[in-house]
Protein backbone atom coordinates (compact mmCIF):
# COMPACT_ATOMS: atom_id res chain seq x y z
CA UNK A 1 0.00 0.00 0.00
CA UNK A 2 1.41 3.38 -0.90
CA UNK A 3 2.15 5.91 1.80
CA UNK A 4 -0.42 8.37 0.49
CA UNK A 5 -3.22 5.76 0.58
CA UNK A 6 -2.18 4.77 4.10
CA UNK A 7 -2.08 8.41 5.21
CA UNK A 8 -5.51 9.15 3.73
CA UNK A 9 -6.92 6.01 5.40
CA UNK A 10 -5.52 7.03 8.79
CA UNK A 11 -6.87 10.57 8.47
CA UNK A 12 -10.35 9.22 7.61
CA UNK A 13 -10.34 6.76 10.52
CA UNK A 14 -9.22 9.46 12.96
CA UNK A 15 -11.88 11.82 11.63
CA UNK A 16 -14.60 9.20 12.08
CA UNK A 17 -13.43 8.45 15.62
CA UNK A 18 -13.32 12.15 16.49
CA UNK A 19 -16.82 12.59 15.04
CA UNK A 20 -18.13 9.74 17.18
CA UNK A 21 -16.54 11.23 20.31
CA UNK A 22 -18.13 14.61 19.55
CA UNK A 23 -21.53 13.01 18.93
CA UNK A 24 -21.25 10.96 22.12
CA UNK A 25 -20.58 14.10 24.17
CA UNK A 26 -23.42 15.99 22.45
CA UNK A 27 -25.80 13.12 23.23
CA UNK A 28 -24.64 12.95 26.86
CA UNK A 29 -25.23 16.72 27.10
CA UNK A 30 -28.82 16.35 25.82
CA UNK A 31 -29.55 13.62 28.36
CA UNK A 32 -27.92 15.62 31.17
CA UNK A 33 -29.97 18.65 30.11
CA UNK A 34 -33.13 16.54 30.43
CA UNK A 35 -32.31 15.63 34.03
CA UNK A 36 -31.15 19.15 34.89
CA UNK A 37 -34.51 20.39 33.63
CA UNK A 38 -36.20 17.77 35.77
CA UNK A 39 -34.22 18.78 38.89
CA UNK A 40 -34.96 22.47 38.21
CA UNK A 41 -38.59 21.76 37.21
CA UNK A 42 -37.92 23.87 34.12
CA UNK A 43 -40.63 23.22 31.54
CA UNK A 44 -38.82 25.07 28.71
CA UNK A 45 -35.63 23.06 29.20
CA UNK A 46 -37.54 19.79 29.34
CA UNK A 47 -39.44 20.59 26.16
CA UNK A 48 -36.24 21.62 24.37
CA UNK A 49 -34.63 18.17 24.51
CA UNK A 50 -37.54 16.25 22.99
CA UNK A 51 -38.52 15.87 19.36
CA UNK A 52 -42.09 16.99 18.71
CA UNK A 53 -43.13 13.38 18.00
CA UNK A 54 -41.32 11.83 20.99
CA UNK A 55 -42.80 8.84 22.82
CA UNK A 56 -42.19 7.54 26.36
CA UNK A 57 -42.67 4.03 27.76
CA UNK A 58 -41.95 2.31 31.06
CA UNK A 59 -41.50 -1.41 31.53
CA UNK A 60 -42.82 -2.64 34.86
CA UNK A 61 -43.00 -6.09 36.35
CA UNK A 62 -45.87 -7.39 38.40
CA UNK A 63 -45.92 -10.98 39.58
CA UNK A 64 -43.28 -11.99 37.05
CA UNK A 65 -45.15 -10.49 34.12
CA UNK A 66 -43.89 -7.50 32.18
CA UNK A 67 -46.23 -4.62 31.47
CA UNK A 68 -45.74 -1.63 29.21
CA UNK A 69 -46.83 1.77 30.49
CA UNK A 70 -47.18 4.78 28.21
CA UNK A 71 -46.66 8.41 29.08
CA UNK A 72 -46.84 11.37 26.74
CA UNK A 73 -43.98 13.84 26.79
CA UNK A 74 -46.50 16.62 27.42
CA UNK A 75 -47.86 14.83 30.52
CA UNK A 76 -44.30 14.12 31.76
CA UNK A 77 -43.25 17.76 31.34
CA UNK A 78 -46.44 19.05 32.98
CA UNK A 79 -46.12 16.63 35.90
CA UNK A 80 -42.52 17.72 36.54
CA UNK A 81 -43.38 21.42 36.16
CA UNK A 82 -46.07 21.27 38.88
CA UNK A 83 -44.02 19.20 41.34
CA UNK A 84 -43.86 21.19 44.58
CA UNK A 85 -40.63 23.16 45.10
CA UNK A 86 -39.80 21.24 48.28
CA UNK A 87 -39.64 17.93 46.36
CA UNK A 88 -36.24 17.34 44.80
CA UNK A 89 -36.20 14.83 41.91
CA UNK A 90 -32.71 13.60 41.06
CA UNK A 91 -32.01 10.98 38.41
CA UNK A 92 -28.34 10.03 38.47
CA UNK A 93 -26.90 8.43 35.34
CA UNK A 94 -24.30 5.82 36.25
CA UNK A 95 -22.78 5.36 32.78
CA UNK A 96 -23.44 5.89 29.09
CA UNK A 97 -23.39 3.33 26.27
CA UNK A 98 -23.90 5.28 23.05
CA UNK A 99 -24.12 4.09 19.45
CA UNK A 100 -24.36 6.50 16.53
CA UNK A 101 -25.12 5.94 12.86
CA UNK A 102 -25.23 9.23 11.01
CA UNK A 103 -28.22 11.20 12.24
CA UNK A 104 -29.55 8.44 14.52
CA UNK A 105 -28.30 7.48 17.97
CA UNK A 106 -29.10 5.15 20.82
CA UNK A 107 -28.05 5.59 24.45
CA UNK A 108 -28.33 2.95 27.18
CA UNK A 109 -28.04 4.58 30.62
CA UNK A 110 -28.28 2.71 33.92
CA UNK A 111 -29.51 5.10 36.62
CA UNK A 112 -30.50 5.58 40.25
CA UNK A 113 -33.41 7.84 41.18
CA UNK A 114 -33.62 9.87 44.39
CA UNK A 115 -36.45 11.92 45.90
CA UNK A 116 -35.21 14.46 48.45
CA UNK A 117 -31.87 12.61 48.53
CA UNK A 118 -33.57 9.34 49.53
CA UNK A 119 -33.15 6.39 47.17
CA UNK A 120 -36.40 5.65 45.32
CA UNK A 121 -35.54 3.16 42.56
CA UNK A 122 -33.07 2.23 39.86
CA UNK A 123 -33.21 0.92 36.33
CA UNK A 124 -32.08 1.58 32.80
CA UNK A 125 -33.12 4.21 30.27
CA UNK A 126 -33.03 3.41 26.58
CA UNK A 127 -32.94 6.64 24.57
CA UNK A 128 -33.36 6.96 20.82
CA UNK A 129 -32.29 10.27 19.30
CA UNK A 130 -32.26 12.03 15.95
CA UNK A 131 -29.99 14.84 14.84
CA UNK A 132 -32.15 17.53 13.26
CA UNK A 133 -30.81 20.87 12.07
CA UNK A 134 -27.56 20.18 13.91
CA UNK A 135 -29.16 19.35 17.28
CA UNK A 136 -29.78 15.97 18.91
CA UNK A 137 -33.38 15.48 20.05
CA UNK A 138 -34.84 12.61 22.06
CA UNK A 139 -37.45 10.73 20.01
CA UNK A 140 -38.07 7.80 22.31
CA UNK A 141 -37.43 6.84 25.92
CA UNK A 142 -38.12 3.46 27.46
CA UNK A 143 -37.10 2.81 31.05
CA UNK A 144 -37.22 0.11 33.68
CA UNK A 145 -37.82 0.69 37.38
CA UNK A 146 -37.00 -1.55 40.31
CA UNK A 147 -36.08 -1.25 43.97
CA UNK A 148 -33.84 -4.33 44.17
CA UNK A 149 -30.83 -5.47 42.18
CA UNK A 150 -29.39 -1.99 41.93
CA UNK A 151 -25.67 -1.35 41.67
Amino acid sequence: MSRSVLLISLVMICGLSFGQVNSDKEIENVIEKLFEGMRDKDQAVLESVFHEKAIMHTVTENGGKAALGTNSVKDFVNRIAVTPAEINLDERILEYHIKVDGEMASAWTPYEFYVNDAFSHCGVNSFQLIKEKGDWKITYVMDTRRKEGCQ
